[in-house]
């Protein structure tokens, strides 16, 4: 079941296997990304998962402010959690993101009570964390009939893009 109540979150819950997919969909705006993590917290409260995969790939990077507050109150609430698995998905390309989770990791090493993994590809990652189910395709195609479109990979940081072009090699000739 796709789960469409917090703007910035795509949610997948399936019952039967005890997993969420979630995805950050709320682009480069950050300005309610404690909001959203917070109503985040809720709803894995409230469907009691034990397994998730958090795929972050189109997470722009987390300021310094939004690291303290990761840091001190949404891992609290985060390991108190009923989850027994979870993995994070993050490219190769968002380095700095993963530096910023490994260190929130690290923090709460001793007191958190489930296994984390970090995978590159989500649907990689739920076949994993589901044991390659036969429930996995109709989870897939469900994903990306539910989610497919609002989820867009990032392609840098979270500042807009610069407004001007690359020149056509002809227009770089001295003379021109």
């Amino acid at each position: 079941m796709i789960i469409n109540t917090i703007e910035e979150f795509c949610v997948q819950n399936d019952e039967p296997l005890n997993v969420a997919r979630v995805a950050w969909v709320g682009g480069r705006n950050m300005r309610y990304f404690q909001r959203a993590f917070t109503q985040l917290q809720r709803v894995l409260t409230h469907l009691g998962v034990g397994r998730v995969v958090l795929d972050l790939n189109a997470l722009p990077d987390v300021s310094v402010y939004d690291q303290l507050w990761l840091s001190t109150s949404f891992m609290p609430t985060l390991i108190k959690l009923p989850l027994r698995q979870m993995v994070v998905v993050l490219s190769g390309q968002r380095i700095y993101n993963q530096h910023v989770l490994e260190g929130l990791l690290v923090a709460v090493a001793k007191t958190i009570p489930f296994d984390v993994q970090f995978f590159t590809n989500a649907d990689a990652a739920m076949a994993w964390l589901t044991d390659d189910s036969p429930q996995l395709p109709a989870l897939l195609a469900e994903w990306a009939s539910g989610c497919g479109n609002a989820y867009n990979a990032p392609s840098g940081v979270a500042e807009p893009r610069a407004h001007y072009q690359r020149r056509a090699r002809a227009d770089c000739q001295p003379g021109s």
